[in-house]
């Protein structure tokens, strides 16, 4: 069996409807995983599904819709999970927003509440949801994929920098709260990817011409660059990996 074999275990991934969560979810689904793929709108689920489904047979993936602001809708994505599809093996917490782009001086009460609430307060329910089973079981994978923001100041995206760093240090708190339970719990930081929920930072020629000039490798990351991190961390090759970070920036950070 190969280290990175995921056969017979459920992996939840929220945000799973493009980017980064769909590329995780498709390498999953390739080392042998159930997964479910999920975000707020139930036809782009479906999609990806069916997308993943046509190549590995159905039943693989399993859509469920569920926004990550709304505590009910999660506990929905829990419960109808463990009925349809089996107890969650692999929980990645991918989803997240940023409303607001420039100076901490101009942001509204409003926007900062939202982006603590689904980038750090929406983890924290959901992993909490997930846990009973795998402390029961005494098995289990927790994924938060954070950001290098959370590494570092910005004048642009500072409250999603802050609420990145929470999330790393939730990730630090949960492992040694839950590691006895033979549960490893880690985060992934991404740097500068090319999806959609990025674009407003590279949607412009000359911007990512700034940015390869400077970036080691010249080039952002692309999704798929982001899914092996996962693979490793949610299978037995990453089980002793516990309250880490893995950065995946081609380089940013040094």
């Amino acid at each position: 069996m190969s280290l990175f074999d995921l056969g017979g275990k459920v992996a939840v991934i929220t945000g799973s409807s493009r980017g980064i969560g769909r590329a995780m979810a498709e390498a999953m689904a390739d080392q042998g995983a159930r997964v479910v793929i999920s975000s707020r709108k139930q036809d782009a689920c479906d999609a990806v599904a069916a997308a993943i489904n046509a190549k590995h047979g159905a039943c693989t993936a399993t859509a469920i819709a569920a926004s990550i602001s709304s505590k009910s809708a999660l506990q929905d994505l829990v419960d109808r999970t463990e009925a349809e599809v089996g107890p969650i093996d692999v929980l990645v917490c991918n989803a997240a927003s940023n409303p607001y782009y420039g100076p901490m001086s101009g942001i509204s009460d409003d926007q900062f509440r939202k982006i603590l609430d689904n980038n750090v307060l929406s983890n924290h329910w959901l992993i909490q949801m997930c846990l009973p089973g795998m402390i029961a079981r005494r098995d289990g994978s927790i994924i938060v994929v954070s950001s290098i923001g959370g590494l570092r100041g910005s004048t642009t995206i500072g409250a999603y920098c802050i609420s990145k760093a929470a999330d790393l240090q939730l990730v630090r708190n949960l492992a040694v709260e839950v590691g006895q339970h033979n549960i490893n719990v880690n985060a992934i930081a991404p740097g500068l990817i090319r999806t959609d929920f990025a674009r407003a930072l590279w949607d412009n020629p000359e911007a990512e011409k700034r940015f390869n000039e400077s970036h080691p490798m010249r080039r952002m990351g692309e999704p798929e660059e982001l899914a092996g991190a996962g693979v490793f961390l949610a299978s037995r090759a990453g089980r002793y990996v516990n309250g880490q970070m893995i950065v995946v920036d081609g380089g940013s950070t040094i």
